[in-house]
């Protein structure tokens, strides 16, 4: 009976219904308990972990998977520890514990090496290069995210590699689909727009031929934030919508929450300030019931923009300082940047590049608001 509902649930996960999938594996995991099938509870953790972290729940993500590395160690089940451990990192990477995120990927590359798993060694370098992202150092991440895409690549005949439509769907691809994503995300954060556009528009044709709905989510906001830094609002915020509609209807709250802070960014950028200020309140709301520090320092950054915009200099100088603290704290490179650079034009210092530069991006702003990336 628990092998019965925990299919179904899998089968509900790839149609991207996290919500009722969640449910089932937690039913499963009940009657797995019961007959103790460790190996059955093992699995039931480890997609408990995976589905909680796709509807944003990164603490019960967190809990399930520390779980999980318990007792596959107790089991000595090695490979089952390191895709606990992964998952485990990608959690606190979530709730921006990069530096402690590193570490969980560093071991458990070196259990997959050892088991000559390449598919997880891989995993564990797509997984890194998002940590990179995350603490700014934006070389290390492209590296990691090249590394990735070329072991994932090693699976696949040339057909596939080379995009034809035909292709079978399998893991691999899907996987290709992500660091291409990944690549878009630095790209765009390092001031290579064109570079994001391309990698991004890549990834969006392989998910639609594979029929990924969080994919084809994901790239429709990496297309539309290409194109909002390339300064093509209408046709950036067509593909906002399309993602914000795709998680939305999967219950992504956190990639929904930073899709519609985009949209926000488009707003300010418009001069919509009002749609923009609604846009930054519910993408803040949902970022502090995650727990989600970055997003809530991005939150920040963009209502200090619209405060300046309205005169109101002393509440800018407020919420600059507290995402100055965050960023700190946290140790964002590039969101500590971000709050620098707002903080001198508030000041009247000018802009100053040299910070984006030591961290290998291109990135600067002209005219004010600036379109944060």
């Amino acid at each position: 009976m628990a092998h019965k509902i925990f299919s179904d649930a899998e089968r509900l996960r790839e149609r991207s219904r996290y919500a009722e999938a969640l449910l089932l594996y937690k039913k499963a995991l009940a009657v797995f308990r019961r007959a103790c099938d460790s190996e059955g509870v093992i699995d039931s953790l480890l997609s408990i972990g995976d589905t909680s972290r796709m509807v944003g729940d990164f603490l019960q993500a967190k809990k399930a998977y520390g779980e999980a590395i318990s007792l596959s160690a107790a089991l000595r089940d090695r490979l089952k520890r390191a895709d606990a451990m992964v998952g485990s990192g990608l959690s606190l990477r979530a709730l921006g514990e990069w530096k402690r995120a590193l570490d969980l990927f560093s071991k458990a590359r070196n259990i997959y090496k050892k088991e000559t798993d390449k598919f997880g060694i891989a995993f564990t370098l797509w997984a890194e290069g998002g940590a990179f992202r995350v603490g700014g150092d934006l070389r290390s991440a492209i590296s990691s995210f090249r590394k990735a895409k070329k072991i994932y690549e090693s699976f696949l005949p040339a057909k596939i590699v080379s995009g034809s439509a035909s292709c079978e769907v399998s893991d691999a691809q899907r996987a290709i689909g992500y660091c291409l994503c990944g690549l878009g995300g630095v790209s765009r954060v390092s001031g290579k727009f064109d570079d994001s556009l391309g990698y991004y528009e890549e990834a969006n044709r392989l998910f639609s031929s594979i029929r990924d709905a969080f994919g084809s989510a994901y790239s429709h906001c990496g297309i539309g934030n290409a194109l909002r830094m390339k300064s093509e609002y209408t046709k950036g915020m067509r593909h906002l919508r399309r993602a914000e509609t795709i998680y939305r209807s999967i219950g992504d709250i956190v990639s929904y929450s930073y899709t519609i802070w985009s949209m926000g960014m488009i707003c300010a950028m418009t001069g919509k300030l009002r749609a923009a200020e609604d846009c930054f309140e519910k993408a803040a709301g949902n970022f502090r019931k995650t727990r989600d520090v970055r997003g809530l320092i991005y939150c920040r950054l963009g209502l200090s923009e619209l405060d300046m915009l309205r005169g109101d200099r002393a509440r800018a100088k407020k919420r600059l300082g507290a995402a100055l603290r965050g960023s700190t704290q946290m140790r964002f490179a590039l969101e500590g940047c971000h709050s620098r650079q707002l903080l001198n034009h508030l000041g009247d210092k000018g802009a100053d590049d040299k910070c984006y530069r030591a961290l290998g991006s291109r990135l600067r702003f002209g005219a004010f608001p600036f379109n944060i990336p």
